[in-house]
């Protein structure tokens, strides 16, 4: 039997260099995406997968994220009962009433371990889900609930897939190298990263959300640090499976990944979920099919 998920850790604490100069005293993960920042997304889709215990690994300049999830202050609140917004008055109280938020400051050398290992002392000897703050899929079910259901069914670890339909995009990514298991999930035999797209071994990237068991701790601390004295969750996930842990992805079906970690990316995600959004949407798409392009 398989201990349940009941705990999802997101990393947040980047410099958002690619973002500067807007990120040099906000988040990159509070970046709106129309009315919304995008680390909200990846909490909803935790939320809607039925996990309530969030803890978010933040650094410096990071309060804001705190603040978003903390309870609406009072002046707003008053100012929203004196205009009759009940609506919004609504939306801002779920805000922080739909998880329970747990902050962690990062500590140590560069890599995307280090926030995972942030995270050790309130995990302690459950297995966990790691989501990325800048980047969300939507999806029917939610991503996170259908890698739960395969976890539960096969345990090890359990790392989201998205199919690279662009042939030429395949050398942006981690490419799996797969065993059929059934339906849409596979083993992974090996990662390859940032691969020539004529010599990737599929069209699967695997990142951005992870199931991972309590030993990743130790796996992380054993594995040789790279340069600089970096720590990556990938080293740590090949270690334990050289251990004989089972590695496997799960294509995720009826969805759309969002890659807000870059600025074109994010202006492609910011004009589709405007296009859908159900107080502007129709107006906008009228908006963008006026310009004289």
């Amino acid at each position: 039997m398989t201990k349940k998920i009941t705990k999802v850790l997101i990393p947040a604490a980047g410099f958002g260099t690619r973002f500067l100069p807007q990120t040099k005293a906000m988040p990159k993960e509070m970046l709106p995406i129309v009315d919304k920042p995008v680390i909200q997304y990846v909490v909803e889709e935790v939320v809607a997968s039925g996990i309530k215990n969030i803890i978010i690994v933040t650094g410096a300049t990071k309060r804001a994220i705190e603040d978003h999830f903390d309870e609406p202050n009072e002046d707003l609140v008053q100012n929203l009962v004196a205009g009759n917004k009940d609506e919004l008055l609504s939306q801002i109280k779920h805000i922080s009433d739909m998880a329970n938020f747990i902050y962690v400051r990062q500590k140590g050398p560069y890599g995307n371990g280090t926030p995972v290992l942030a995270g050790e002392a309130i995990i302690e000897d459950e297995p966990f889900a790691v989501l990325w703050g800048d980047e969300f899929i939507y999806s029917t079910p939610p991503r996170l609930k259908q890698m739960i259901d395969v976890y539960e069914k096969y345990g090890g670890i359990v790392i989201s897939g998205v199919e690279i339909k662009n042939k030429a995009d395949l050398k942006r990514y981690g490419i799996a190298d797969l065993e059929p298991v059934e339906g849409n999930v596979y083993k992974i035999k090996s990662i390859v990263e940032k691969p020539d797209p004529d010599k990737a071994p599929s069209n699967i990237a695997t990142h951005g959300a992870y199931i991972l068991p309590p030993e990743i701790f130790k796996a992380l601390r054993a594995v040789p640090a790279g340069q600089g004295g970096e720590i990556w969750l990938t080293d740590g996930i090949n270690y334990l499976r050289d251990q004989g842990v089972p590695v496997y992805t799960v294509v995720v079906e009826n969805g759309k990944y969002y890659d807000t970690g870059n600025k074109l990316e994010y202006m492609k995600t910011v004009v589709d979920l405007a296009r859908q959004h159900p107080e502007i949407g129709e107006k906008f798409t009228d908006y963008l099919k006026s310009l004289e392009l």
